[in-house]
């Protein structure tokens, strides 16, 4: 049995693609590359069509991320505390522990 897996580059993310009876012949290995490498898995369903299976961890950073990016005044803050860090105009203070 060959699975043939095709790992594209894409920004900062490695995605696995397969088709649906390659999936069907190893499920237990692509979720197990899914969960354990941070891999997102997509499935082809023919033309233009397809499935995205990715960690509950990945999807809870996306959603996170979307959520945070929603609103123009939250991303200008974020945008200036980034620029704050890059710049070296940050500081580190020490938590209290109780």
């Amino acid at each position: 049995m060959y699975i043939y897996l095709y790992i594209i580059k894409y920004i900062n993310f490695i995605m696995l693609t397969t088709t649906l009876s390659d999936f069907r012949k190893d499920i237990k290995r692509y979720f197990d590359s899914v969960t354990l490498n941070f891999e997102t898995l997509i499935i082809n369903r023919g033309k233009d069509n397809g499935i995205v299976i990715m960690s509950l961890s990945e999807y809870n950073s996306l959603s996170a991320t979307s959520h945070e990016l929603a609103s123009k005044k939250n991303e200008a803050r974020l945008d200036a505390a980034i620029e704050k860090l890059k710049d070296g105009k940050s500081f580190r203070k020490n938590l209290i522990e109780e």
